[in-house]
């Protein structure tokens, strides 16, 4: 499960990771609960969310040229540095009392364009550090160091936001950064895996799209993840407005909603790590269980069902975050990989700005139950949907049958399925 820790400067990122992904998690809670508490609405916090990630879906793919030419250690140290300067801009705004809706508004804008860079690099710079063989382990490992911070991020934002303010969120984020930058200026160059970056010349962003067309087993992995991302992971929205209309509970609640979803978030990505193989199948029965039990969440009469229900959707939505992740690294050429991820990661995360404000308005309009069932029923119905296209095109019949006592559920080959029927 954590084979890929013995690496040495896959391990010096990973623990860099922890701490900044910490702080991150902590400005997160803080920033939503600020502009709630700022604005006493569900759609500002949606927008905060979509300005963050709009740059990623305006400018992603571009990150992604950029990246396939860059050495990735240079890039990201740019990257990392800007993120942390931008926390420590806002904490110096809010603690001194002058900040505004617009200085978070302006902060989520400079936090997205970094992104656009850093998201790509970081993906693809894993297979620089493990190598092929350790790849699909230390991406199952990198979503649940960021799940693991999940667990003590919101809960260290929760006391800090009730004792003393958002404003020491913000700056603890800001210094957080100083640990994956030390980490990255300590790895031994000499270890890394080379990768010949694509030279500078014309047409390679659209050389990327041709060759995630040609490949079906990524331009469905990504449409499916763009669906679920889009309407399905609006919890910034979501959970702050169950926090604070439906239950009325205040920012503790709001904590523990996004620890208990960090609990099953790190349960999958463990689960995912000690699997070792990034299946189809296994990427759209998580999707399905994800949206069915957030129409289940969006019903529960009480405050501690809907809270234990954060752990399973935590659980299977981080089954298709690593499952989608994880099969596209390995389906894709190393050239090509900074342009392929940055696609993946301009649908998973570029979806917030369009699925953030029309989760907001919906919350608003109609009630966030109604919100969140919404979101939970589209995540659902596109694995569906997306199940039978591939069954369809792939010439396979849904089998259901019982193997030693238990259920078993798979599609085959049409002639197979026929074959057993004859010699029946």
């Amino acid at each position: 499960m954590f084979s890929s820790l013995k690496v040495r400067n896959y391990r010096l990122f990973f623990v860099g990771q922890v701490v900044s992904n910490i702080g991150t998690w902590m400005q997160r809670i803080a920033q939503d609960w600020l502009v709630l508490s700022l604005t006493g609405s569900a759609t500002a916090v949606g927008v905060t969310t979509a300005l963050q990630f709009l740059p990623m879906l305006l400018f992603g793919l571009y990150g992604g040229v950029l990246v396939d030419r860059l050495p990735k250690r240079r890039a990201l140290l740019f990257t990392q540095s800007a993120m942390g300067a931008t926390g420590i801009a806002l904490a110096a705004l809010t603690l001194t009392g002058h900040v505004q809706v617009w200085h978070v508004y302006l902060a989520a804008v400079v936090v997205g364009l970094a992104t656009v860079v850093d998201n790509p690099a970081r993906q693809s710079f894993v297979s620089e550090m493990v190598g092929p063989d350790q790849l699909q382990n230390a991406v199952s490992l990198n979503s649940a160091n960021f799940q693991s911070a999940r667990l003590v991020g919101p809960a260290v934002a929760g006391v800090m936001i009730t004792g003393v303010g958002t404003g020491w969120a913000f700056l603890a984020n800001g210094l957080s950064f100083v640990a994956p930058l030390i980490g990255l200026m300590m790895m031994r160059a000499r270890e890394l895996y080379v990768v010949e970056r694509a030279p500078r010349a014309k047409g390679q962003l659209r050389e990327g799209l041709h060759y995630v067309a040609g490949r079906p087993e990524l331009i469905w992995t990504i449409v499916l993840a763009g669906f679920v991302s889009t309407f399905g992971f609006n919890f910034p929205v979501f959970l702050s407005a169950f926090a604070d209309d439906v239950f009325h509970a205040g920012a503790g609640a709001y904590s523990l909603f996004n620890t208990l979803m960090a609990v099953g978030s790190l349960a999958g990505a463990l689960l995912a790590a000690r699997r070792g193989t990034a299946r189809m199948r296994v990427l759209l029965a998580g999707a399905v269980a994800f949206g069915t039990l957030e129409i289940v969440a969006a019903i529960a009469p009480s405050l501690w069902l809907f809270a234990l229900l954060m752990v399973p959707i935590g659980m299977f939505g981080m089954t298709v975050n690593v499952t989608a992740n994880s099969s596209i690294q390995m389906s894709t050429d190393p050239a090509m990989r900074g342009r392929v991820m940055a696609l993946y990661m301009m649908v998973f995360m570029g979806g917030a700005p369009v699925g953030a404000p029309i989760a907001g308005w919906i919350t608003d309009a109609y009630g966030v139950r109604a919100g969140l069932a919404s979101g939970g029923a589209i995540a659902a119905a596109a694995a569906v949907t997306i199940g039978l296209v591939l069954a369809r095109v792939g010439n396979l019949r849904l089998s259901v049958g019982w193997n030693h006592g238990h259920p078993h559920v798979r599609f085959v080959p049409r002639e197979a399925q026929e074959q057993l029927a004859t010699a029946a």
